[in-house]
């Protein structure tokens, strides 16, 4: 669909036409990528004391606790003597042996039990400048290594205090090999870890299901983890009304019209234009955005095209960008064959984010 003012009938409500993800091509440098190592904007405030523990879950609770333990026990000077060294790491003498015993934390629980915010809290309360400790999921880790080449990426990440790893995906078992060969380069340096993945919804009553793949495929590594077990239902939806269901067209047109900062896309039209963007690329291509605006929401056509969408909600949500949208709803996104399928745990966190994103989209409407 036409986005400009004169064909829309829309022109009259902002001096300019909405912004297009399909007109971004972003290109992103390889120092960018190692300093957005970071907690993202939605996290960036958390701390252990703003996390509210469900009181029906002990769990949440000793989980505090337990991660306050740990990030007092990483102050000092680094596991191995590591100094500050520079940008990829050159220059930063070699590591001696790493101390044994557990130097990570695994967190394990279901979606929206607030695992990725305590991860973030450990991060803010260990005791070491920004600049030596790191903070991404899965698949940045896997972009930054593709970017830097796997040397440099252990040369960039050693002599780091501590590194977070969200969203610890268990589907692909090359990328999984990749990043456990990375993660004992790491221990070996002395640098601490702290993972989160999730139990798939399906058999969060079958006790440590996730735990129990997660230590078996990082093999040597388990020895150094010690698993946490988070249980709850997904705070997300915790006693809040349902996601507004899809807008009209016209609806969704107006309100990207009146949003300064927003974008208007057709949906079918931005999964093609993602297909042209790399995925380590996605968090660029929504800088400086305020609201997505989405006609036309279908299910996707197939699983490379799905697991795209997958890392662009997971930057939307993490920037905290709200996603209104005409067409069917978020929950119908993906088929019954992906959702019973080997990526499931990533289609069903893709559809937890979308629709929190979408209910933060519905004061756009009413106020257009």
């Amino acid at each position: 669909m036409s986005t400009s003012p004169a064909a829309s009938g829309f022109g009259s409500i902002a001096d300019t036409a909405p912004l297009s993800l399909c007109a971004r091509e972003p290109h992103v440098p390889a120092d960018r990528l190692v300093a957005e190592m970071v907690p993202p904007p939605r996290f960036d405030s958390v701390r252990f004391d703003t996390y509210l523990p469900d009181p029906n879950q002990p769990s949440q609770t000793e989980a505090v606790g337990v991660l306050e333990s740990f990030a007092a026990g990483l102050g000092g000077a680094h596991a191995v003597g590591g100094g500050k060294r520079g940008f990829l790491g050159f220059g930063r003498s070699r590591a001696a042996k790493t101390p044994a015993g557990p130097r990570g934390v695994y967190l394990d629980g279901g979606y929206g039990v607030g695992k990725t915010h305590l991860l973030a809290s450990l991060w803010h309360a260990t005791p070491a400048e920004p600049a030596l400790k790191a903070f991404g999921t899965f698949v940045e880790l896997t972009n930054l290594v593709g970017a830097l080449g796997f040397q440099k990426t252990v040369q960039t990440l050693s002599g780091h205090r501590l590194l977070c790893i969200d969203e610890f995906e268990l589907d692909d078992p090359g990328d999984t090999v990749l990043v456990s060969t990375l993660l004992g380069r790491l221990v070996d340096a002395g640098v601490a870890l702290a993972a989160t993945s999730n139990t798939l919804p399906g058999r969060l009553g079958e006790g440590r299901f996730a735990a129990a793949d997660f230590l078996r495929e990082i093999q040597g590594l388990s020895a150094r983890f010690r698993p946490l077990r988070i249980d709850g239902e997904d705070y997300r939806h915790r006693g809040l009304p349902e996601a507004p269901a899809p807008f009209a067209d016209e609806e969704v047109t107006k309100a990207a019209y009146a949003t300064e900062g927003a974008s208007l896309d057709a949906f079918p039209e931005l999964l093609a234009h993602l297909a042209k963007v790399h995925p380590s690329r996605y968090g660029a291509l929504t800088d400086g955005l305020k609201a997505v605006c989405l006609t036309d929401v279908r299910p996707v056509p197939d699983q490379a095209t799905a697991l795209r969408l997958v890392v662009l909600a997971d930057r939307l949500y993490d920037r905290e960008v709200p996603v209104l949208a005409s067409g069917q709803p978020f929950d119908q996104l993906f088929s019954e064959e992906m959702l019973n399928g080997g990526y499931r745990k990533k289609y069903f966190r893709a559809i937890s984010r979308l629709t929190a994103l979408a209910r933060d989209a519905k004061g756009l409407v009413e106020g257009s």
